[in-house]
């Protein structure tokens, strides 16, 4: 197959290929559309959550509610911890 592009096209093509993060042309012609087709497997609810999602991140962030880097692992590793021991507990001791 042949494909004739816009200028623009190329343009962008010819960018994404700089980056170093693809193969070759194909590979970002490949992973636009799988990245599409996953994008049409969403419903509506599901984006309008992740749209939800994001805006309060937005707002957060505009507050000035954003944390570290460093304090953000540290809080997960929290919940980890928390998420183990709450297991540990569920789960039935062997003989």
């Amino acid at each position: 197959m042949q494909l004739n592009v816009p200028p623009d096209l190329e343009t962008l093509i010819n960018k994404r290929l700089s980056s170093g993060g693809y193969k070759g042309i194909e590979d970002v012609l490949r992973r636009a559309l799988e990245a599409q087709d996953a994008e049409e497997t969403w419903t509506d609810e599901e984006r309008r959550a992740l749209s939800a999602h994001i805006e309060k991140g937005y707002l957060q962030a505009e507050r000035g509610g954003l944390i570290d880097g460093a304090q953000a692992r540290s809080d997960i590793q929290a919940m980890k911890d928390n998420w183990l021991k709450e297991r540990a507990v569920a789960l039935p001791t062997p003989f």
